[in-house]
């Protein structure tokens, strides 16, 4: 008999093959998420360090100081997205890849500095720590929505049947181009 106590056969388990395709692409979602986050918490260590430098030598208002150091940890951001985290994406049109970074990156510059904008001239809270603390939650919600649309509509992932195609004829048909597909992502990392 196979059934428990409760006289329900017990649920089958995931073929084999598929757990693999599952725990691949859960694998390749945290090493994205990984390499994001290594590019964005640099780059939120160069807007932070840019802020602070700006306010502190220069006679620049809280917000405008904020907008220098975005645009300059934007930049930074660029460069490691798209050679460390997105290296392994469609380099095909550069030129609209860094027309849509541009656009999304100044939505995100919109909400970091709404945020401390709000805060300094809504709120009068504009000592240099409550400036940090309202800067980094910006930085933080405006990340949300930056890793959002960056890998949906930035450095868009190649399609399957993309990748197999330009390795050219593969020995063992789909499974052939599903290993092949699977070790130039490896070489990536």
């Amino acid at each position: 008999m196979d059934r428990g106590s409760s006289g329900h056969r017990p649920a089958p388990a995931a073929p084999p093959a598929a757990r693999r395709a599952l725990l691949r692409r859960i694998g390749r979602a945290w090493r994205e998420v990984a390499k994001f986050g290594a590019v964005g918490g640099a780059g939120l260590l160069v807007n932070l360090l840019v802020f602070n430098l700006v306010r502190h030598t220069t006679d620049l208002q809280v917000v405008r100081a904020s907008v220098i150091a975005t645009i300059v940890s934007i930049v930074f951001n660029y460069i490691g997205f798209r050679y460390f985290t997105y290296r392994d994406r469609d380099k095909s049109g550069r030129t609209k890849e860094l027309t849509l970074f541009l656009l999304f990156s100044a939505i995100g510059l919109v909400i970091e500095n709404g945020v401390l904008y709000l805060a300094t001239y809504g709120f009068g809270w504009d000592s240099p720590i409550q400036s940090n603390v309202f800067k980094f939650l910006g930085i933080g919600i405006a990340t949300l929505f930056r890793f959002w649309s960056y890998r949906s509509w930035v450095f868009r992932a190649l399609p399957a049947h993309d990748t197999a195609a330009g390795a050219g004829p593969l020995p063992g048909g789909a499974a052939g181009r599903d290993a092949a597909a699977q070790a130039r992502s490896d070489a990536y990392r």
